[in-house]
């Protein structure tokens, strides 16, 4: 296998929440959780053509052995080591010490609200908010890198601006506002979980003004470039290193996944300035919604010579 910036592995997909637009849906009952063996075996594999590791689910601070999997990660030498995460078990102040302990040092939590009926609306947990809110205070009291991922819905776009202004007192180094995907609890749900871009595009780039103003490092991920003018330097995909995910099955390549399977363009993309660079939207939104929003950021004209 060829060396890749950053592995994935998923450590199954229990849960403490309850997420209306949870891409992985049904996942949790239909597979039980991977064995601690399996996933110490996948962190060997990983390690063989990576320096960089998530810790992703589900929710994988609801494992038992999650902490032996940190120690293991960190064993076996990686140097970054990320847990994603909802963040709720690190409300605790023991949980956070003894998982920096083990060797995690950087930490991607989940908010999606600025206030507590948002958030435990969305994630279907009363109490999550104030949990999620004081893991982040938690970790970054501990000196921890924290960010943040904000999944965009029909019920939170509007305060995108407010969840970012929170973000920022709660002090993370960085957030993400991530359009939702349409796949799993989110498809069922999907005329009530996922908003139009041309209602979203405001309210994202108020949002990402805040983290700039205050020099926080901001950026979404699946919002086409042509709803993205003028922030285009904040758009995800520029960056996302190259990954393989760990799943049930093995994705070697996330951003190869994420272009010829993932999402989709239209033939009027091709007009568009960013059309060798943009990966456009999920496949789900336009076969709901159409193209008619969609518009193609003209290409800059040559000055003709004198």
């Amino acid at each position: 296998m060829a060396v890749t910036a950053k592995v994935d592995v998923k450590c199954g997909f229990r849960c403490n929440n309850m997420c209306r637009f949870c891409v992985q849906g049904s996942k949790r009952q239909k597979y039980t959780d991977f064995s601690t063996e399996r996933i110490l075996h996948t962190l060997e594999l990983a390690r063989s053509d990576s320096e960089s590791v998530v810790l992703t689910g589900g929710e994988p601070t609801t494992r038992e052995d999650f902490l032996r999997l940190v120690r293991r990660a960190s064993e076996l030498g990686f140097s970054h080591i990320q847990i994603q995460t909802n963040g709720r078990m690190f409300a605790s102040d023991g949980f956070c010490e003894d998982t920096v302990a083990a060797g995690a040092n950087d930490f991607s939590l989940a908010l999606h609200g600025h206030a507590k009926v948002l958030h435990d609306y969305l994630t279907r947990v009363p109490g999550s908010f104030h949990e999620t809110a004081r893991g982040i205070r938690n970790l970054k009291r501990l000196g921890q890198h924290v960010g943040s991922n904000t999944v965009i819905t029909r019920s939170n776009y509007r305060h995108l601006p407010a969840i970012a202004r929170l973000l920022v007192h709660l002090g993370v180094d960085q957030f993400q506002f991530a359009f939702v995907h349409a796949l799993g609890t989110a498809a069922e749900n999907f005329a009530r979980i996922v908003p139009r871009y041309i209602l979203v595009e405001p309210h994202a780039k108020k949002g990402l003004d805040v983290g700039i103003r205050h020099g926080v490092r901001v950026m979404t991920e699946a919002i086409p470039y042509c709803f993205m003018e003028g922030y285009t330097d904040y758009v995800a995909e520029k960056v996302i290193p190259r990954t393989r995910i760990y799943d049930v099955s093995v994705v070697d390549d996330y951003t190869h996944y994420r272009v010829t399977e993932g999402k989709t363009k239209n033939v009027q993309c091709e007009e568009c300035r960013f059309v060798d660079i943009c990966e456009g939207p999920w496949k789900e939104y336009p076969e709901a919604y159409g193209w008619s929003e969609f518009r193609p950021l003209p290409r800059q004209k040559r000055r003709e010579k004198p």
